[in-house]
């Protein structure tokens, strides 16, 4: 379905809302696209239009392709346990800290 099929009174994009569209995108688009860009973009809503024909009643939401489940760990507080490697690593450190220079006054 193009957007040449469309009846002139379903088009809800108008140069005007182009204009919108272009300004909150904060894009620049030239006049003389204007048209066109509408045009387009009826196009693009008129195929989602006919998505929701689509019946979808007995189909499960999903999230891959291929299922697949989430490996979980313990959500348990630790420290780490490795202190000294991370700031080994750091050009100057305080009491297992980052040292850094002051820079507000």
């Amino acid at each position: 379905m193009s957007a040449d099929n469309l009846p002139d009174d379903n088009l809800p994009v108008d140069d005007k809302t182009v204009h919108r569209i272009a300004r909150l995108a904060r894009i620049a688009v030239p006049d003389e696209e204007i048209a066109s860009l509408g045009t387009e973009l009826n196009a693009i809503l008129g195929f989602i239009e006919q998505l929701s024909e689509v019946n979808t009643d007995d189909i499960l939401p999903m999230t891959a392709v291929v299922e697949t489940e989430i490996k979980r760990r313990e959500d348990a507080v630790t420290d780490g346990g490795y202190v000294e490697d991370i700031t080994a690593n750091a050009p100057v450190s305080d009491d297992d800290y980052f040292a850094v220079p002051k820079v507000v006054e």
